[in-house]
């Protein structure tokens, strides 16, 4: 399955997978379980955080897998209470003692944080931890694009990545169309929504009957046309299969429309605004 799965190269020349497996909430030992049965079904980019607890569930899920280290793409990220910049270099290496890993293919800083505007001093740590062989590849998340005009202006470096809240509810036009003109790619979290709401709904429905497909599946491949990279998380090796298997069929201009239309000016999640939420 995996060798199916298509590639985008990042502004920085490293590549990723088109699809992603999230791992929010899976720790412990069905944690584990759960992600080598994810690696098993063909995922090769593995999304954790420092914040989710669970850097060690995915490193030990890594050694116990058959797949090599360096055909797996894993991603962290900074927590908000540690921007500041010797307190951001030491959670990276926390980070990788965690995951017992030599390095992180992809780190980003979890949320700006504006009003503790500590983002740019985060982002001078992860420059200078990619400079020391600690990190492949530095990206954002949660980030505006005035966050990141700042970002390239006071340290000449752009992210490679910007994963942002995005389904069929909040599909982040502007935004994405900000992130293209500027090479930098996207990556969504929640790519099917927390609420149970968007499975059910009769406009994706309907075009998932007419390709024969589920609704989760639909959702996803509408993700992958859009340029974006989603990294759905479950539990089931039926489920793992069934959202990675989004290849074998494509949406239409109508289609693509039809979901694009389901956009709502109040669609995030929980209110998780940028512009003003804090995260530590």
């Amino acid at each position: 399955m995996s060798k199916s799965i298509p590639e985008i190269t990042l502004n920085d020349g490293v590549t990723l997978p088109v699809i992603g497996f999230g791992t929010y909430k899976l720790n412990g030992n069905e944690g584990v379980n759960a992600i080598n049965s994810a690696i098993d079904t063909g995922y090769r980019l593995i999304d954790t955080a420092y914040n989710y607890e669970n850097e060690g569930t995915v490193g030990e899920a890594i050694r116990r897998s058959s797949i090599p280290r360096e055909e797996l793409k894993i991603t962290s990220k900074l927590p908000g209470r540690y921007q500041a910049y010797d307190k951001a270099v030491t959670t990276i290496q926390e980070s990788l003692y965690r995951a017992n890993l030599d390095y992180y293919d992809l780190y980003l800083i979890h949320w700006p944080n504006p009003n503790q505007d500590n983002y740019v001093e985060a982002w001078q740590a992860l420059i200078d931890a990619k400079k020391w062989g600690l990190i492949r590849s530095i990206g954002v998340c949660n980030f505006l694009p005035e966050h990141m005009k700042r970002l390239e202006k006071e340290t000449g470096t752009k992210p490679s990545i910007n994963q942002i809240e995005l389904h069929p509810f909040f599909n982040q036009n502007e935004q994405r169309i900000w992130h293209e003109e500027n090479n930098v790619k996207t990556e969504s979290w929640s790519p099917l929504a927390r609420a149970s709401a968007v499975l059910q709904n009769e406009t994706i429905g309907k075009i998932a009957d007419y390709h024969n497909k589920t609704i989760s599946q639909v959702i996803l491949r509408w993700h992958y046309q859009l340029g974006a990279i989603p990294i759905p998380k479950s539990s089931t090796p039926e489920r793992q299969l069934e959202n990675i298997s989004i290849f074998d069929f494509s949406l239409n201009e109508t289609e693509m429309s039809r979901i694009a239309e389901l956009t709502r000016p109040d669609g995030r999640i929980n209110d998780l605004d940028p512009a003003n939420y804090e995260e530590f």
